[in-house]
């Protein structure tokens, strides 16, 4: 295919539903589309002991390895395969397995900060936040039903990192957004407009 690839930015705080808008755009536009989450791109910090790696800031920008997710983004803009890693929320690193993903017309970049840094948001054709009330409760039902963690450590880390994080880099970045969507995934009528916009990027791509 001729590639003009739309690049997707789905920001957010943790637990607004930015996954569960990501999957729901993807869905609707079939097979032509992949979603590489900034968590996919965590650190490995594998030097550093697991007790240790417990206590890292994951909130903060320089916990990603940002800069190996715009080469990616590139090399698929290019019309090039990636291989992206995967990481474990479990060990806190990565794995030893990547993850292979050929080029499609439409890239979902999905994170807390993806609208922090100026290099990748350039890359964006579309830049939505998803806005949500209930972060807490949703981030403490993931974090302790996927990621083995106990209620105790969830809230600490909220209360430590997390909010104070989203205070000083996820809020200020909604400014850089075109979209803002309340409830994320649930927002069926935004959502509806936002695939219709993006087909017709795509269509428009197409015929150039």
């Amino acid at each position: 295919m001729a590639f003009s690839p739309i690049v997707i930015g789905v920001a957010g705080g943790t637990g607004s539903g930015k996954t569960t808008l990501a999957t729901k755009i993807k869905q609707e536009i079939a097979d032509d589309a992949v979603i590489l989450s900034h968590d996919f791109y965590y650190r490995a910090n594998a030097d550093i002991p697991f007790e240790e790696r417990k206590k890292l800031n994951y909130d903060h920008p320089n916990a990603f390895e940002t800069e190996l997710l715009i080469k990616d983004i590139k090399k698929l803009k290019m019309g090039l395969a990636i291989d992206h890693p995967q990481y474990s929320f479990v060990t806190h690193t990565r794995s030893k397995q990547t993850v292979h993903i050929e080029p499609t017309s439409v890239i979902i970049v999905e994170g807390i900060l993806i609208f922090e840094n100026k290099q990748l948001l350039d890359l964006m054709d579309i830049k939505v936040f998803v806005d949500a009330d209930i972060r807490l409760i949703r981030r403490i039902m993931r974090d302790v039903k996927d990621r083995g963690r106990s209620l105790d450590s969830v809230i600490e880390q909220y209360i430590s990192t997390v909010k104070p994080m989203h205070e000083q880099f996820v809020e200020p970045s909604k400014k850089y957004a075109d979209i803002i969507i309340p409830q994320g995934g649930k927002n069926l009528v935004a959502q509806h407009m936002l695939v219709d916009r993006i087909n017709a990027l795509i269509q428009k791509s197409q015929n150039i």
